[in-house]
């Protein structure tokens, strides 16, 4: 029998590539757990150990989803955040300051393919689960940290969260408008740019293992990923001295390439070479633009943009959306519609890639998530299991390790 997409089963997929890892995770909030997300997604059994409060996401609210309307008790409600970034993982509660919840996580460790924690540098190894101590007993696995700063420098010892590192790093100097204040990217780009790099660090470990046998220590920060994130920005500093300050939705080296108003909302156009801007002046009858010498060459664009923009912005302004994009389209100008959620998901693009999943969630009757964002072999891996509720998993996991009943603290 085919397995019903609306839900998926909760048992693993052999044929998933990390089919078999075993990811034991101590992080909480967002970089960690977007990381140990996607590896679940790939098939990877993600065994979440959270405190006995749990993550502090859980907390974070409104909104919150719950399985009956105007409900507020804790019972039944989710936070709508912790359930973005915690599908495929099992829930296990140990309270590590107890030698029961010690106990139980040394063991967990012991059977792992790999650990992942983002607790400030120095604590984890205070528990007696450093790096040195766990390569030199269980030299294959693999250890996984993540901070604000790095492991190393004066900052080491600050907490790390996305908006201090989008300022840090540079980025809220770039965004937004010209002439007004620093903006922060809308989504915690640095945590989940973070959460990717770290990713990427730990299935390259993972295939240097497969040939040498041992594990490595990856280490990622917040900070030093914002940084790389603002690739063209920061190389116009390193290598042309120029400090980039915001300059709204242009680009600051290609135009026309932004958002333009249209008779009835926003549209996006990305006209990346002379060609294309040729063609988009054809496409939407602009022959004085596309025969004016000031703008034949993108060069030449960049120098005169806003003297090309005040032509541009009236002249799009007398067409709907949908026929901008429909005359772009058909001259293969890249453009696109300026959304929000709502119409994303109501976009049939969107509902025919089956983006969004709806799963069956202890709690909650069901939840509806966002699906792995990649496929493979032409299928996009299940989403297996629903976000966990606070320790869900506990006397499984334990039970699975032996210690059922061991890991509470006797009175």
């Amino acid at each position: 029998m085919e397995p019903d997409p609306i839900h998926p089963p909760t048992t693993p997929t052999p044929d998933l590539p990390l089919a078999g890892v075993r990811v034991v995770d101590f992080t909480r909030v967002l970089t960690g757990p977007y990381c140990t997300m996607l590896l679940g997604d790939l098939g990877a059994d993600v065994i979440k150990v959270e405190p006995p409060g749990g993550d502090d996401t859980r907390a974070w609210g409104p909104p919150f989803q719950t399985s009956e309307p105007g409900q507020t008790s804790e019972a039944g409600r989710e936070s709508t955040y912790f359930l973005s970034v915690n599908r495929n993982k099992r829930s296990v509660v140990l309270d590590l300051k107890t030698g029961a919840g010690l106990a139980a996580a040394r063991a967990l460790i012991a059977g792992a393919d790999l650990l992942v924690e983002n607790f400030r540098p120095g604590t984890f190894a205070r528990l007696g689960f450093g790096w040195e101590a766990l390569h030199a007993e269980f030299p294959r696995l693999i250890y996984a940290a993540i901070s604000g700063f790095g492991q190393q420098g004066p900052y080491r010892d600050r907490a790390g969260y996305d908006v201090i590192a989008q300022g840090m790093g540079g980025l809220m100097s770039y965004n937004g408008e010209e002439g007004r204040p620093p903006v922060r990217v809308g989504v915690a780009v640095a945590d989940v740019f973070a959460g990717s790099l770290i990713t990427q660090a730990i299935l390259a470990a993972l295939y240097a293992r497969e040939r040498s046998g041992v594990g490595r220590r990856v280490d990622v920060n917040l900070l030093e990923g914002i940084i790389s994130l603002g690739t063209s920005q920061i190389s116009r500093y390193l290598n042309a001295g120029q400090i980039p300050g915001p300059q709204g939705n242009d680009h600051p080296s290609i135009v026309p390439y932004g958002t333009y108003p249209c008779a009835d909302g926003l549209v996006n156009v990305a006209a990346g070479n002379d060609s294309l801007w040729r063609r988009f002046c054809a496409a939407l009858g602009f022959e004085s633009l596309g025969s004016n010498p000031q703008y034949a060459t993108n060069e030449g664009r960049v120098h005169h943009r806003e003297q090309l923009n005040a032509e541009l912005y009236p002249a799009l302004r007398t067409h709907t959306r949908a026929e901008v994009m429909r005359r772009l389209d058909a001259a293969g100008v890249p453009c696109g519609p300026v959304y929000n959620v709502q119409e994303v998901f109501a976009d049939p693009h969107v509902v025919d890639q089956g983006i969004a999943v709806t799963v069956p969630h202890a709690s909650l009757g069901q939840t509806t998530v966002t699906a792995p964002p990649w496929s493979l072999d032409g299928q996009r891996p299940p989403v297996r299991r629903a976000p966990p509720t606070l320790g869900q998993h506990t006397d499984e996991v334990l039970s699975e390790l032996g210690l059922a009943e061991s890991h509470k603290e006797t009175p």
